[in-house]
C-alpha cells in the first residue's frame, strides 16, 4: 500500500511540477517565469487543499523551484539541438553519425531529469504527512480513474 501511496505522489508531484514543460498551449516562446508562476499558484492551492503547513509549503515550493530550473535548462538545451538537427537536415550531407549523438544526447538528459523528478518526488513525499499522501493519492486516482 505505502508503494502504490509514494507512485501516486510521485505522479501528482509530476503532473504539478511539469504541468508547464508540455502541452497545453504552453511552450518555450513563452515566458518561463510566467510558467514558473501558474506552476507556483496550482501547488499552492493543492498545498492548501491538503492543510500543509508553512515549513512544509516552503519545502514543497523549494523542491518545486529546483526542478523547475533544471527543466528550464533542459527545455533551452532542447531548442538548440533541434536547430542543430535541422541544421544538418537541410544540408546537402547530413552527418548521420552526429544527429544519432543529439538523439542519444537528449535522451540521456530527459532520463537524468526523471530520475530527478522521481528524487523531488520522494523528497516531497518525506515532507508531507501520511495523511496528506494518502489525500493526493486519492484524487490522483478519482482524476486519472484508477481503481
Amino acid at each position: 500500500m505505502k508503494k502504490k501511496i509514494a507512485i501516486a505522489a510521485s505522479a501528482v508531484l509530476a503532473v504539478v511540477l511539469l504541468s508547464g514543460f508540455r502541452g497545453g498551449g504552453w511552450g518555450w516562446n513563452r515566458d518561463p517565469e510566467r510558467i514558473k508562476q501558474v506552476i507556483t499558484w496550482k501547488l499552492d492551492d493543492k498545498l492548501e487543499d491538503i492543510n500543509a503547513s508553512d515549513s512544509q509549503k516552503q519545502a514543497v515550493q523549494g523542491v518545486k523551484d529546483r526542478l523547475f530550473e533544471e527543466g528550464k535548462q533542459l527545455a533551452e538545451d532542447h531548442q538548440a539541438t533541434r536547430q542543430e538537427f535541422l541544421t544538418q537536415l537541410e544540408s546537402d550531407t547530413p552527418d548521420a553519425s552526429k544527429l544519432h549523438t543529439l538523439v542519444d544526447a537528449r535522451i540521456d538528459a530527459l532520463r537524468a531529469f526523471a530520475h530527478k523528478v522521481v528524487d523531488s518526488a520522494l523528497e516531497v513525499h518525506r515532507i508531507l504527512s501520511p495523511t496528506q499522501r494518502k489525500q493526493l493519492a486519492t484524487e490522483y486516482r478519482e482524476k486519472m480513474d484508477v481503481h
